[in-house]
């Protein structure tokens, strides 16, 4: 997270990623995905809020007038089925097959979102592949529930085992970005390093996004 206030500890990492940040902003502009940031806010600031990651490092963001936000919601393991279009974080297992860390079913109007299967930042070998599930076993105890997902150039076959979280998403309000809420900022920095949100997701009720 560029802007931060580091601890001793990571401070040449936030230099590097801030550089990185940086670079990519001036010379690639629009084109370059926006930086994820997972955060937690801490307080609000009329258009900018202040947000600390997991490892207590702080930031503060701007939220221009057009950001979007989104809410992500908990919704029941039924509701992934055979037509569904899913997002899922997830991991290699030895067989090949996939071991989700969370899945988000997208409502009808994001079908489409994402198509693919590329690696993933939320945690070491991890993936995500946003696809149509073709099927949708039935969940079988500690092993799970596995899932056919396929996308414009393959398919993959994942184990949502009982315990992972599984989300949805809707429109979301500005007033939802509270001092305590949970977020997943899409964030670029300019050339002093200032940052700016393109769009936030926003835990329910506390959630915190499991994406």
């Amino acid at each position: 997270m560029p802007r931060l206030s580091p601890t001793a500890g990571n401070f040449a990492a936030l230099a590097i990623a801030a550089a990185s940040l940086f670079t990519q902003t001036t010379f690639a502009a629009d084109s370059t995905p926006p930086t994820r940031v997972r955060a937690t806010i801490l307080a609000t600031h009329g258009n900018t809020i202040d947000v600390a990651d997991k490892a207590g490092n702080k930031a503060t963001v701007t939220l221009p007038a057009e950001v979007t936000v989104t809410e992500v919601a908990p919704i029941e393991p039924s509701a992934i089925q055979a037509g569904s279009y899913i997002g899922t974080a997830a991991v290699k297992q030895p067989d090949g097959t996939l071991r989700a860390l969370e899945v988000h079913v997208f409502p009808d109007a994001m079908r489409g979102t994402g198509d693919g299967h590329r690696p993933y930042d939320l945690g070491p070998n991890s993936s995500m592949t946003n696809g149509t599930v073709e099927q949708a076993g039935a969940m079988t105890g500690a092993q799970g529930r596995t899932l056919s997902v396929k996308y414009k150039d393959g398919e993959q076959r994942i184990v949502v085992p009982p315990e992972v979280p599984i989300v949805t998403f809707a429109p979301g309000r500005r007033d939802e970005l509270t001092a305590g809420a949970h977020v997943v900022l899409f964030v670029r920095a300019d050339a002093q390093g200032a940052l700016t949100a393109q769009r936030v997701l926003v835990g329910k009720d506390g959630l915190v996004p499991p994406m």
